[in-house]
């Protein structure tokens, strides 16, 4: 009696065993000699300066060792999220951040919390005596976000900029968005 097809094994034959051997070989090889395809991103940064490779969005850098940074207290509308929208004032921001780190290095401190649970670290940039994330809400582009752990001065701080831009009405502020 013959078996049902369903049941019969496939020999390797030893040509296809060797093809095989090769190839995982010079993968192998491959990969040692030109390095891993991807970066590693770092595991811990100090409070230093660092080179910034280019602007993700309004409230997130992309530094030149690869650590992806997102600004502590300052929420930028949307410009780069999946499946979502880019939102309104949210290109406006991208770019002031854009010139605002435009010399590309950028001093960064960091409070209670380091990283969020996107494995971004989370900071205050500076660039000169000017910081940032309290820049881009003071112009109107970031609202303040009081909803996570951070300093308590900061948090006044921030409060007061969104508070000068609320009374100018720039950017997210403005008349024609309140509408």
């Amino acid at each position: 009696m013959a078996r049902p097809a369903y049941s019969r094994r496939r020999r390797i034959r030893p040509r296809d065993a060797i093809l095989l051997l090769v190839v995982v070989a010079l993968v192998v090889g491959a990969r040692r000699w030109y390095g891993d395809a991807e970066p590693s991103r770092p595991e811990s940064l100090a409070e230093d300066a660092y080179q910034v490779q280019r602007v993700v969005d309004g409230d997130t850098l992309l530094l030149a060792n690869e650590a992806r940074i997102r600004l502590i207290g300052a929420d930028t509308p949307e410009t780069v999220k999946p499946n979502w929208p880019v939102e309104p004032w949210g290109p406006e921001a991208t770019e002031f951040t854009k010139q605002f780190v435009a010399g590309g290095e950028v001093w960064l401190r960091f409070d209670r919390e380091r990283q969020d649970r996107y494995g971004r670290f989370l900071a205050y940039v500076w660039v000169g005596d000017r910081m940032l994330n309290e820049e881009l809400i003071r112009a109107g582009l970031a609202k303040a976000e009081m909803g996570f752990r951070y300093s308590s001065s900061m948090k006044t701080r921030f409060r007061r900029a969104e508070q000068e831009a609320r009374a100018a009405q720039r950017g997210i502020w403005s008349a024609a968005e309140a509408n």
